[in-house]
């Protein structure tokens, strides 16, 4: 729900490693919302959200650590460089990478020479690349929950970030991503929810 309007009910869904379940639907009618409760960060009305047969409202820190969250913001800190904002956020959530690392996530998807930048002064596609950078360094973690990945991307990085869901789904792994885009991503083994308003 949103105010008195409800977004969407009666989802029932299951998703299995190696799964790809892609959310569409016009701008406002809840898919935001959708990752958001499926991440845990907002309650539905009713009914729940299950992970390996648990509650995630009772599993909180356990599903968290299982989870990787790219929003639909950006999620980065203008006054740190590229790297910082990488090695911070990696830092919170658990996953240790070392700079080494790091470097390497940022300049395959094209920010090489841009590491020791500021954020704030980078155009908006390149602070959507320093966010997703997070899935190079992201392999272990079981599920990702994306929305609009590919927004603000030129077609390299588009694809760059394309393969990196089909990598990571041909691991086994599960991933949930909203787009307005027609992007294929090579995986048998696709669901659709579109959300009507």
């Amino acid at each position: 729900m949103r105010g008195r309007r409800r977004l969407f009910g009666g989802l029932n869904f299951t998703l299995r490693d190696g799964d790809l379940l892609r959310v569409t639907g016009a701008n406002g009618s809840g898919k935001t919302s959708l990752l958001r409760i499926l991440c845990g960060l907002l309650s539905p009305v009713c009914g729940m959200v299950r992970w390996g047969g648990g509650d995630i409202r009772s599993l909180r820190e356990e599903y968290w650590r299982q989870l990787l969250y790219i929003g639909h913001a950006h999620a980065v800190k203008g006054e740190l460089t590229a790297l910082e904002n990488l090695l911070v956020t990696c830092t919170l959530v658990g996953v240790n990478v070392s700079r080494g690392q790091a470097l390497e996530a940022l300049s395959r998807l094209g920010l090489a020479g841009y590491e020791a930048l500021p954020v704030k002064i980078l155009s908006r596609g390149q602070q959507r690349r320093v966010a997703l950078a997070r899935l190079f360094l992201s392999e272990k973690i079981p599920l990702w929950i994306l929305d609009e990945p590919f927004d603000a991307l030129d077609a390299g990085a588009v694809d760059c970030v394309r393969l990196l869901i089909a990598q990571h789904l041909s691991r086994g792994a599960a991933v949930v991503l909203t787009t307005h885009q027609e992007i294929r991503i090579d995986n048998p083994q696709v669901q659709y929810i579109n959300i009507v308003s």
